[in-house]
């Protein structure tokens, strides 16, 4: 069964517990004559959550753990001499997994039957062919313990999921047994059922702390075995960038961070004047019709996907910048350039700057503006005198969040500014940035053994460190911000 479905079931039977719960006390403070202590909804609220949450806990453990432990099981039925001379386990892994889902879907698109799967070897048939025939192309050399190895992995899966069913179902029709026996109108229903739902609330907010946890710890750790690899002075201190995945690589930060600044303050200075200007105009000169058709039109900027800034960059802004500017000016050829990728983040950030500045200039009170016009200044002079002095904590803070949003952006710099990890004050120069070399260094079937791939593991909690100062920094600032004017 697969997961949706079983979530289905487990939705469907907290409705049916809900119902059930509510009709249950009811009928007993019927039969008992006897007040119910909390209202009706609230005994079906407590069977419905007894019923489907510790279910649901149940499958997400599962769905996490069940994963890693076939994967162990497999790749230890794997012999040394089945793995390629220069290759890594993990790559014979991904094989396995590659092949089990072909068998999937032969299973089910093919007619391919329990007992035709048992007898099929890698080494003869036409299982190769009949696997490409369903998206898994497999090189000649694949031997016959890893195919044998992709049925068992692909075996234990369905093992595990049958027995995943099985429990989960189980507890929740346990659970909600045992919800249901303890409901009498006696019962303090409400508060149970919020303390389960603060209880649930609680979790919830764990998952975030928890989650930042995890990406900071798998950071440290990949990062830590960068380090015993290559030194950490040379990384941090190095002005060059040139990785070779032979050995002998320079993996200097500083042309990749020279190029993250230098594109994120062409972005700056783009999205910043431009979305305080837009904000100042709707907040204080435009009537309600045109802000409300004015702001929603903006923020459609927020929702175009960054690929699509990238490819417009690549073939509009690009082309333009060269053959206008860098060319007449003797600056430069080519079409990908700190300028291009800076100018169309920059459009990609208006939004973020004016609505967070909207917000916030809006927040000032009336009374400083009357106090203003009181005094016989005029709207201008109330504008830049007293509502931006007042708002500025606010728009300091959204412009740093405007900025750790484009220091982590990747795909408007790959098309936008190129790959050149260098360092230089031409605007038309192409240059790169962290983000970029993250996925450049991690494309590809690669060993997480080599300097050359856990780099990108360093240049990640670098720039984690950099956007997470920067967020605490606009939190801090919002906040001051808060506690003075509200």
């Amino acid at each position: 069964m697969s997961v949706g479905i079983l979530i289905l079931i487990l939705l469907g039977l907290a409705v049916l517990g809900y119902f059930v719960g509510r009709q249950r006390a009811l009928s007993q403070a019927a039969n008992d004559s006897r007040k119910l202590h909390s209202l009706p909804s609230y005994y079906g609220q407590y069977l419905a959550l007894f019923t489907v949450v510790p279910a649901l806990l149940l499958l997400a453990a599962w769905l996490f753990v069940q994963p890693m432990l076939i994967e162990s099981r497999v790749s230890g039925m794997i012999p040394d001499s089945a793995i390629p001379e220069g290759g890594a386990r993990s790559l014979v892994m991904s094989d396995v997994r590659r092949i089990a889902d072909g068998l999937d879907a032969l299973m089910e698109q093919g007619g391919l039957g329990e007992d035709d799967l048992a007898r099929m070897r890698a080494d003869f048939t036409n299982v190769r062919s009949r696997l490409a025939d369903v998206g898994v192309a497999l090189g000649s050399n694949v031997p016959v313990e890893v195919f044998d190895a992709a049925k068992t992995y692909r075996s234990q899966q369905k093992n595990g999921s049958l027995l995943m069913t099985i429990a989960v179902l189980g507890l929740a029709l346990a659970a909600g047994g045992w919800a249901f026996s303890r409901i009498r109108p006696d019962l303090r229903a409400r508060n149970n059922s919020e303390t389960f739902v603060k209880a649930l609330l609680i979790g919830s907010s764990m998952v975030a702390i928890l989650t930042t946890v995890g990406i900071v710890a798998s950071l440290l750790l990949e990062t830590f075995n960068f380090f015993k690899l290559y030194p950490a002075k040379d990384f941090f201190f190095s002005t060059v960038w040139n990785p070779q995945f032979r050995g002998g690589s320079d993996l200097g930060i500083l042309p990749l961070l020279w190029g993250t600044f230098y594109v994120s303050f062409v972005a700056l200075l783009v999205a910043v004047p431009i979305g305080l200007m837009i904000a100042i105009y709707l907040s204080e000169y435009a009537g309600r019709t045109v802000r409300n058709l004015a702001k929603p039109a903006i923020e459609v900027l927020a929702g175009i996907p960054t690929i699509v800034y990238g490819l417009f960059a690549l073939i509009t802004v690009g082309p333009f910048l060269r053959d206008w500017l860098a060319q007449p000016l003797g600056l430069g050829t080519s079409s990908s350039s700190v300028l291009t990728a800076g100018l169309v983040m920059g459009i990609m950030l208006i939004p973020f700057v004016s609505s967070l500045s909207d917000d916030i200039i809006n927040a000032v009170p009336q009374a400083m503006r009357d106090g203003s016009y009181g005094l016989g200044a005029t709207q201008s002079e109330t504008i830049r005198q007293v509502i931006l002095p007042a708002a500025l904590p606010g728009v300091v803070g959204a412009i740093l969040l405007a900025a750790s949003r484009a220091i982590g952006e990747t795909m408007i710099v790959v098309l936008g500014a190129g790959a050149a990890a260098k360092l230089g004050l031409n605007p038309f120069d192409a240059m790169t940035t962290v983000t970029v070399k993250i996925v450049s260094q991690l494309t590809g079937d690669t060993e997480f053994a080599s300097p050359e791939t856990l780099v990108a593991f360093a240049l990640g909690l670098t720039l984690f460190v950099f956007t997470l100062g920067l967020n605490v920094l606009a939190l801090y600032i919002v906040r001051k911000y808060r506690e003075q004017y509200e």
